[in-house]
């Protein structure tokens, strides 16, 4: 799960029996969810964020990168409220999940068990990673909300590279990071959105 106002909604939708579009304005007003909501709830997000993790894993097996347009992709705009309670008359709830497997990314509305692993609540959001010799790891933390936004602005201005290095910047896309650039300066390297050289 890789979208905390996503996994906001859904939660909060299934405590409480609330309509999506009431716990959408609300994780609104909330700060949790951003005035135009559009790519955290149709899974947009949730599937940039699975190619780019698709494609860490397909360059290190020599394969060829995936991009948004070749993942499968379905939001919870459309989920009723119902499918919820039913879902936990039955002992489990509805994340949005992203899948990253050998076979591309898929990310959309699953099942999964009411007290599980994966049924983290509010903003968190949690990976799953399956590995041959270590087993199932999992990683999660919040991932919505002003200070999350805030921390991840920060640390990517503090990774720009200064003033006068801007000039020397060399750009080139690896191919895991879909939508956005590598810079590479005397001084640093780091990632950026899509953004031209001259709007730094």
């Amino acid at each position: 799960m890789l979208n905390g106002t996503a996994n906001f909604v859904l939660s909060r939708m299934a405590a409480e029996g609330l309509s999506y579009d009431h716990v959408l304005a609300e994780a609104q007003e909330l700060g949790v969810a951003e005035a135009d909501p559009t790519f955290d709830v149709d899974g947009t997000d949730a599937a940039l964020k699975g190619v780019i993790v698709a494609n860490v894993l397909r360059e290190a097996r020599g394969e060829d990168a995936l991009s948004l347009s070749d993942a499968e992709v379905a939001g919870i705009e459309d989920l009723p409220v119902s499918a919820l309670s039913l879902a936990g008359d039955d002992g489990r709830t509805v994340r949005l999940i992203a899948e990253a497997s050998p076979d591309g990314v898929r990310v959309g509305p699953r099942l999964v068990t009411q007290n599980g692993t994966l049924a983290v609540t509010g903003t968190q959001n949690i990976v799953q990673v399956e590995t041959a010799h270590a087993g199932r790891l999992n990683l999660s933390g919040h991932g919505a909300g002003g200070p999350e936004t805030a921390s991840a602005v920060l640390s990517d201005v503090g990774r720009l590279p200064p003033a006068e290095a801007r000039t020397t910047v060399r750009w080139h896309k690896p191919p895991y990071a879909a939508g956005f650039r590598w810079y590479v300066s005397k001084w640093f390297y780091g990632v950026l959105p899509n953004v031209s050289p001259q709007r730094l």
